[in-house]
Formats: C-alpha cells, structure tokens, sequence
C-alpha cells in the first residue's frame, strides 16, 4: 500500500498532531507514505466560495502532482477530500472547465489524471486496511472505554458525491473503535455537525453548535469523543472552553482524540510521538487509563 500524502492547509498549520499520528500508525499498517513536493491549497472552502475556475484548478493541480507519482491521493482532512472528489465530477461533465484547467495544468508541465483516486482516511482504515488487521496490531487493548465517533459532515454528505461511509448510517468509525477493544453505540446526535464552517459568520452559533453536539456526548455517558477530520476536531478540542462558556456549561470537559491517536496508544506507540501532549481537551486521564500510568 503506497499513497501520496496530501496534508492539506490546517494539518500544516495548525493540527500537527494529526499528522504526527498518522507518520506513526500507518507505517506500522505496511503503508508507505510519499510526500508531495510542490502541493498547495486544495482550495477548499476559501476559494470554492470566490471562484470555482480557481478552486477546481487548485484540486486537479494536486491530483495532478499524485498522478505524477503515479499514485493515489490520502488526503487528511474531510475538506480536501470533498474538494478532490467535486473537482473529478466536475471535470468529468463541463469539456470547458476541463480545457480551462488542462491549459493552466500545462503551464507548469503537468498533467491532470482522470485515474488518481482521492482515498480517505476512513477508507483506508476500514476498507482496505481492514479491522481485522488493525485487531492484530493491537498491544493495549482499549478495554472500558466508552467512546463516541464523530466522522463529520464531509465524510458523509452531499451524498450524492461518492462519500466513504452511510450518509443516514455511517458506522465504520465505529467499526474501528470495536477493533480497538473499545465500546462505541449510535446516538442521535452522531451526524450532527461541529458548526466550524459558519464560524466566519457567527462565531456564536458555531459555538452553540459544537457544544450541543459535546454535551449529548458527555450526556449520553461518553468517555469521550473520537473523529478522523481536522476540522471537527480542532472545534471540539481546541474550543472547548470557549464552547462551554457559550453555553453556560463551564464544567464541560469531553477528551477528544483523533482516530490515529488512539491507535497509536492501542499499537502501543508511546503518547509523545502521536501528539497527544497538543491535545487542548482533557486526554490525559484516558491517556493514562490506556499506557497503565506508565506515561
């Protein structure tokens, strides 16, 4: 299993734990992992609200770089994996965007390649991956925790686009969790969203948004919150004070980890090399529960 890695804008800038996790876990899955020299913005969501010629260009200029290496593209963000898959459609069915596009690709000597395919990271784990062999690699079973998934809105609609779990009952999250030696459930809140794309227009609202989702989590007995996407997580962990004061709950404290991370701790990948000391949430208590005090 090769793939190029596409790290996207908030992974680079911000969520640095993710990827650490990732360069962790996936290696020690038997995959191989190729940068992308010369990757940009995929586009999303600055440039598909301004200018959809640019947006559909900065995708295709990625997926061109992959086919380049003659690869498939891993993007880690819920975002760019949407920007990929709109900008194959779209390509597919406008000839004249096509042209646009295949013209500005050639001006930098590359070429857009129908059969790159944008893979996600939830689709790797569970469908090609597969449970049974992340069962295998576990070494610290995550035995009494309770844990929610979140897989978010990119991972599931519009789900007309090709989306990587059941956009009405996505459950491969929870599949992986399972495998882990966690127990997950479904809870009606579970497809909700995190509210972060509406931050530059309400903060508030996003706020009010994320925290009704973090308060069914901790109410419905959650140890914690659990998601694939850069974007929901940095609302739910890296807000949540700031939720909480929103909402009037200042005693909301909901540990949210990415998927990766709990996997490194279940792999046994000491707690340091998968991020878990930038985690703004809670984490330490389960951390602890997990490594047995030992970290």
């Amino acid at each position: 299993m090769k793939y190029a890695l596409y790290l996207g804008c908030t992974v680079q800038a911000e969520q640095y734990a993710y990827e650490a996790s990732v360069r962790q876990v996936l290696p020690r899955l038997g995959v191989e992992l190729v940068e992308m020299e010369g990757a940009s913005c995929c586009g999303f969501p600055a440039f598909s609200s301004i200018s959809s010629l640019g947006w559909h260009y900065l995708s295709a200029r990625n997926l061109a770089i992959a086919g380049s290496l003659g690869l498939d593209v891993l993007p880690l963000c819920n975002g760019c994996h949407l920007s990929f898959t709109e900008t194959q459609h779209a390509l597919e069915k406008d000839p004249h965007l096509r042209q646009f596009v295949d013209q500005k690709l050639a001006q930098e000597g590359l070429n857009y390649s129908e059969g790159v395919r944008p893979i996600h990271m939830i689709e790797l784990l569970h469908d090609i991956i597969g449970a049974d062999r992340i069962e295998e690699a576990v070494e610290r079973p995550l035995e009494g925790l309770k844990l929610a998934s979140h897989p978010g809105c990119h991972a599931i609609r519009p789900s007309e686009m090709q989306r990587p779990d059941d956009p009405e009952d996505p459950t491969k999250l929870d599949d992986l969790a399972r495998a882990l030696g966690a127990t997950t459930m479904d809870y009606p809140e579970k497809t909700d969203c995190c509210g972060s794309l509406l931050s530059t227009a309400s903060g508030r609202t996003t706020l009010s948004i994320a925290g009704e989702k973090l308060k069914a989590v901790r109410d419905h007995g959650f140890d914690g919150l659990f998601t694939t996407c850069p974007y929901c997580f940095k609302m739910f962990d890296g807000r949540q004070r700031a939720i909480g004061a929103t909402i009037g709950d200042r005693s909301l404290e909901v540990p949210v980890f990415y998927y990766t991370q709990l996997l490194g701790l279940a792999m046994g990948v000491e707690p340091e090399k998968l991020g878990l000391e930038l985690n703004m949430s809670p984490v330490d208590g389960i951390v602890k529960r997990i490594t047995g005090g030992s970290n």
